[in-house]
Order: structure tokens, then sequence, then C-alpha cells
């Protein structure tokens, strides 16, 4: 049985696209650098890997292609391959000249466990500018249905093939060479459509300025137009430089996203290695389903393409994970891309606000501050949306409401922030308000007793609610909602009269990992003053607490993450529930690998270094359990939820947006797979090969 800690337990195929260094018209160096690859891709356990375009003669060697001694050298370099890759674990694709029929062929030879499974020949033959193509190859526009023989073999040859691995490691290949995906439609999009979900591309592909550029560019957006993961190896060290440039750009794509990339210019063998999802690719075609009516309208069925299955099985030890996985799916490590998401976020909370106040014909909004993070972000965003409406902010009507546990920390910041934007403040104290109906409900706090049971808080939380209800009434304007994402994944608020209700909620899909950020690109954008600034830094540094229970109960301060766990860990788990629907298993595993070490990858700007945290396998378990069990049960409040825009490709939890789920489903058979499947313990330390590479 795979081990849970390997990536072939959670549906990922490894892949590597390899740049072997070559001599020019030398077949058997050539075979000899890429055997040395191959076994490099046995230790590491690799299923699949592409090389370049005629790799074992070189793609540079212009009319010694016609060369009869040559095209021998090539055959027997192709039968040592097959015969020395019988032991080893990767399928693979070698380019190659091959003669059929009196023609010559440019073709992709795919090899696994000491056999030739089949030969796809070049469509598109380049003959403009550098490339002189078709002065010695044949098209294989044509051929379908065929059989060549190849060092002794007779074996399939067409256009029209599909390699299938049924063991258990299953997964579908297509192999297209270098021009055929610079075309309108490459021949890899068809296979997509017929099942292919692995897309080769043996190129030889000389370099010249931006061409890096463009190739990324081609093959990224045919990972994504095919949901679909696109390797594809590119000539390098010791093609011929009589006339041309060789970079030896290899890369892996999955879906749009770059997964891994060979060093430009090695000067020896490289090779590029990703894990492929395909789990997300499967989940991903199956829930866009005009991917499926783009096959159907073009009359692609499996038919047409004769599929050539192979068996390979997973490994069975451990293996590192071979993929860059974010700690926060919802903020991107990078600073750039950070910053455009803000800046975008931000704009689309305005753009929708502002929107609804010109539908309402309603010029006022009210809104409760506590001097947290969402009623922060909310409230900037609604002085925004008045600026850009042309009205004054005064009309937004800001309240306080302090309770039974508010701090007087949080109030001050409060009060500083709505000072500070210049916005009509208030302050309402729900405590009378709240005694009379504790006294009301016969509830023990009302006679002095230190019962602070859930009756007790949302008491609170609805009063607040109400308040700003009443208050929008008497004002003619609209409630304007703080809570967001995270809590309505978690169920982490009053359902109806309480903080899950309001007339518009500008942070309903902006998660509480992103919030932070949100409210640090608009102290740094120039929108607000210094002054404004470090009092939405004050916010930043203080810990999130819903403040309904006196601290003096317990001695410190309620703490929101203490009893639902860790935003960072809760915002993982709803993302790849909701978005992908990956089973409790594989989410824990990718929670794990993002998580286990605080010193390894990359981490979002201005977290500080003090956040840098790692969680353990036994701890990501259990609050992946206390997230099942909130997230399943709370659905009856994300049906109800308010009006508000959808922020990220994420999604949103709204039933008339990315998420309709009934009320009445439970938690149990998710719960079932995670005790099932998630073990309950971290991984012995193991000294092996596999565990040593890519840590």
């Amino acid at each position: 049985m795979t081990s849970f800690f390997s990536p072939y337990s959670h549906d990922f195929v490894r892949i590597a696209a390899c740049v072997p260094r070559i001599e020019v018209a030398n077949p058997r160096f050539n075979v000899e650098r890429t055997l040395e690859l191959l076994h490099q891709g046995d230790r590491e356990r690799i299923a699949l890997m592409v090389f370049p375009e005629l790799g074992l003669s070189a793609y540079s060697i212009d009319d010694l292609l016609h060369q009869d001694a040559l095209l021998e050298a090539v055959e027997e370099g192709i039968a040592r391959l097959v015969a020395e890759s019988a032991d080893l674990f990767p399928a693979f694709a070698v380019g190659a000249p091959l003669r059929w029929e009196n023609r010559l062929y440019n073709a992709g030879i795919v090899i696994q466990a000491g056999r030739i499974l089949g030969v796809v020949p070049k469509v598109y033959l380049p003959n403009y500018r550098e490339f002189y193509e078709r002065r010695h190859f044949a098209s294989g526009a044509t051929i379908r249905g065929q059989e060549i023989n190849v060092a002794g073999e007779r074996v399939p040859f067409g256009v029209d093939l599909l390699f299938r691995s049924v063991g258990s490691c299953a997964f579908t290949f297509h192999v297209e060479v270098c021009e055929d995906m610079w075309v309108p439609q490459p021949p890899s999009t068809v296979a997509a459509l017929a099942g292919a979900e692995v897309l080769l591309n043996l190129s030889a592909s000389n370099i010249t300025i931006g061409k890096a550029e463009d190739r990324q560019l081609l093959c990224g957006s045919q990972s994504m137009r095919c949901i679909a993961a696109y390797a594809f190896s590119a000539a390098g060290p010791g093609e011929s430089t009589t006339d041309l440039a060789w970079d030896g750009q290899g890369g892996i794509f999955e879906d749009g996203l770059r997964l891994a990339e060979t060093e430009r210019f090695p000067a020896s063998s490289t090779m590029a290695v990703a894990d492929v999802d395909l789990g997300r690719l499967r989940a991903e075609r199956m829930r866009r389903v005009t991917f499926g009516d783009c096959g159907r309208n073009l009359n692609v069925t499996p038919n047409d393409f004769r599929t050539l299955q192979f068996s390979l099985d997973a490994p069975d030890e451990t293996l590192p994970l071979r993929r860059p996985v974010e700690r926060f799916p919802y903020v991107p490590s990078d600073p750039s891309k950070l910053t455009e998401n803000c800046y975008e976020a931000y704009n689309i909370q305005v753009q929708g606000l502002a929107k609804r106040l010109q539908a309402t014909r309603t010029e006022k909004v009210v809104i409760g501050v506590s001097g947290g993070l969402d009623s922060t972000q909310a409230l900037l965003v609604c002085c925004r949306a008045m600026d850009k409406l042309g009205l004054a902010r005064t009309n937004i009507l800001a309240y306080t409401l302090p309770g039974f546990a508010t701090s007087e920390g949080t109030k001050g910041n409060a009060w500083a922030l709505m000072k500070a934007l210049k916005v009509s403040a208030s302050e309402i104290d729900i405590r009378p308000a709240a005694r009379q109906m504790l006294q009301d409900l016969d509830h023990p706090f009302a006679e002095g007793q230190p019962v602070y049971d859930v009756t007790f808080e949302n008491v609170q939380a609805g009063l607040r609610t109400d308040y700003l209800f009443r208050l929008a009434n008497h004002h003619r304007g609209i409630v304007v909602g703080t809570g967001d994402l995270s809590e309505l994944g978690l169920g982490w608020c009053t359902y109806g009269v309480g903080d899950q209700m309001s007339h518009y909620n500008v942070n309903a899909s902006v998660s509480k990992t992103l919030i932070q950020h949100l409210i640090r690109f608009v102290a740094a954008s120039g929108d607000v003053d210094q002054a404004t600034a470090d009092i939405l830094h004050a916010i930043l540094a203080t810990e999130i607490s819903p403040e309904l229970v006196p601290q003096e109960s317990s001695g410190q301060i309620q703490s929101t993450e203490a009893m639902i766990g860790p935003y960072a860990l809760q915002d993982f788990n709803l993302y790849y529930l909701t978005r992908y629907g990956f089973k409790p298993s594989k989410i824990a595993y990718l929670s794990w690998h993002a998580w286990k070490d605080a010193a390894s990858g990359t981490w979002p700007p201005n977290i500080p270094a003090s956040a840098h945290r790692s969680y353990e396998l036994p701890e990501i378990k259990r609050w992946l359990r206390v997230f099942l069990s909130r997230f399943f049960t709370s659905q009856f409040k994300r049906t109800a939820m308010p009006n508000g825009p959808k922020i990220s490709s994420g999604g949103s939890l709204s039933p008339r947006g990315d998420w309709r789920a009934p009320s009445d489903a439970g938690p149990q058979v998710w719960l079932e797979e995670l005790e099932s499947n998630v073990p309950d313990a971290e991984p012995e330390p193991s000294g092996s090969v596999h565990q040593q590479q890519g840590a």
C-alpha cells in the first residue's frame, strides 16, 4: 500500500522535463546522457519523462539527417534504450528521425518497461526564417492506424495515439512535437478532449531574445485551455551553434500554473521535476462542463484515438512532494502578485457597495465598528465608495457598541479610526439592553452568576445587529456587514438578528487571512494619512477575539483561534474543500506539506518572523476535524446570507454563486475519511534517497 506520506497516494503523478547534454550527430553519446537522466528518474520515482525533439541525433544537423549511417545508429540507440530501461520505473518519450515508406519523420518514441509503446510523428513542419524542416521530413498529419518497424519491433505509428497507464498510478498522456504547439489548434487540444491528462512536447526551439517568455505563455495557456498538465523540453547544451543558439528550457505547467522549470543555458544535463495533481485536473474537467461540451461540439470521442495501455504501479515508499504549495491559498507569497490581488479585491468591494447604493438610491450606510480586522476593512471600503460616488463621508454612520467584554484597546482603536476617517461616529452601550434581555430570559447572569454560555454571547451579538438595522431604518440607510468568508465557512457568526445578517456584506468573500493584507494595502496606498495608517497597524497587531466573555472569568482574553482553530489552517481547509472538492486526507497531506517546516518555502510579505510557525500532522488533523464538523452543520447560515461580491477564484459561499448545498447534510462521510486515511503521527525519519531528494 502506498504511504500516506507519498504524493502518489493523493492523485499526484511525478513528471520530468529533461534536457540532456548531447553531441551533434553522435547517437551513442546522446543515448548515454539520456540513460543517465533515466536512471536519475528511476531513483526519484518519476513516472513520466519527456526529452527534446530529435534528441538522439541532435536537431541541428541539417542534411546529415539523410545519412544512412546516422539513421542506423539512431535505431541502434533506440534498441539500447529499450533494453536498458526494462527494469527502470519511468515511462519516457525521446525524439529521433525515423524512416517509414520511403519518407523521413520527425518522431517521438514512447518507451516503458523495455518495450516501445508507440511512435508519434510531427504534424506541423516549420519552413520559415531559420527553419527548413520540409527539406528533410514529411508531415505525419494523415498517418493514422499505421505501424512502423523500429529497432526490430513493429509498433503503432500515427498521430492518433494516446498512452494510458492502467496500473495503480493511472493516467493518460499524449505526445506532440515542437511546432505542433505553435499552431492555432495544436494536436494536443483534441487529445485532451479525448481524455489525455498529461501533454508532452518534445521540442528543439532555438533561443532568441524574448522567446523563452513566448514558450511559457504557450505552454501555460495550452495547459489552461486543455485543463491538463503540459511538459515541454527544448534542446540545450551540445546542439550546433553554427547559426543558432540553444537555451535548454524545460518546464511543467498545470492548468495555467507553472510548477517547475529548468535552469536555462545549462552547462550539463538537467531536468525540471514536478508532481502533477491529476485529482485537481479531473475535478476541474468535471466541474467545468464547457470542457466536455467543446469535445461534443467538435465530435471528439475516445474512438478517434488508439489507446495504448501499459501498467505503471505507484511506488509504496515515502516520497517528498515536488511542487509548491502556498501556506495561504488566498494570499500569494509573491509580493507583486499580492499587491495586485489586494488592489483588485479592494476595488471589487468598493464597486460592489457603490453599485448597491446607486441601485437602492441610498446615500447613507450604517456600520458597526469594533476595532477588529473585519469592521476596519469594511469601514475603509465604505469610505472609498462614498468618495467614488461623490458623497460626504459623514454619510457613513459608524457606531461602536461596547458590551460586557469590550476592551479599552479595541474600543479606543474603533474611536480613533472613526475620527481619523472623518465619518459620523457614535457609541451605544448595549449592556443595559443586554441585562434587560437576560433578565427577561431568566438567565443566571441576571442574578449575578458568572454564566457565560451561548445565550449570553448571542444576546450581545444580536443586540448589536438589531440596533444597526433600526438605525438604518431611522436614518434611511443600509447596514453594511462586516463578517468574512472564514467566519461563514466555520459558522462563526450569530444567525438571523446577529452578525450573520446585513443589507450588503462587502467582506462576504474575503478570507480572514487576506483581510489583514487588504488593510496593509490601504495603509500603504496613499488613500490615508500617516496617522490613520498608524491606527490601522495598531488594529492589525490586536489579537482576534469576539470580546463577548468578560476577561476576568478566565484570566485571559477570549481567543477566537483557540476555540475554532488557527485561521491559517482553517482557510487552507476551506479553500481546498470548496474550490476543488478534495478528500480530507488529501487536504491534510497538502496542509502538512505546506506547514510542517516554518523555515522552508516562502511567506507572504509583512508577516513578521515571529508569526512564522509550523504545524505537525496531529494538530492539522485535529483542526481539520473541527473544520469539517462546523462547516457542514453551519450551511443554514450560508443559505440565507446577504448579497456581497465574489472576490477571488477561491470562490464564495453564496447560494447564488459558487456554493449550493443542503442545510441538512452532515459531516460523517468526511470525518470517516479523515479518521480512516490520515495517520495520527508524523512519519519516522528516513535516510533513504527518496526522502533526501527534494527536501
